[in-house]
């Protein structure tokens, strides 16, 4: 590990996971699964006492963008199932749009048409018939 990574991963946690856990995964995680962008997700076997259930937890590939954790991760994440999406045979619908993450501040953020920072405007002019308000005299 060159020292640069060093100490981003002493001094940050959203350039990556930080160093204290990246030891804590190495003596306590067990690996559960991996998700199509590369992020790792890991479990502690049995109850934490201290939080009265089982301690689960993801290290990104990259930075730590939350929103890039997809909708079957995320719930296993949050105790709000108990399977992981690698443990299940799960198939998309027709319907379902692939997981993106949140764009936004990005060069590729979503501007809908109407919006000033859209490149191709697509606002309508007033065409005349709008008139200021004016507090008067």
């Amino acid at each position: 590990m060159d020292l640069k990574l060093f100490l981003l991963r002493f001094a940050t946690w959203w350039n990556g996971a930080t160093l204290n856990t990246l030891l804590y995964t190495r003596r306590f995680g067990e690996l559960v699964g991996e998700d199509q962008f590369g992020n790792r997700y890991y479990r502690r076997p049995g109850i934490d006492p201290s939080l009265g259930f089982e301690r689960r937890w993801v290290i990104y590939n990259g930075l730590s963008e939350a929103s890039m954790t997809p909708p079957g991760w995320n719930g296993w994440l949050h105790q709000t199932v108990d399977v992981p999406p690698s443990a299940e045979d799960y198939k998309p619908h027709p319907w379902e749009e692939p997981h993106i993450g949140n764009p936004t501040g990005t060069p590729a953020a979503i501007r809908p048409k109407g919006s000033t920072l859209n490149p191709t405007p697509h606002r309508q002019s007033t065409g005349g018939d709008y008139e200021a308000w004016s507090p008067g005299p």
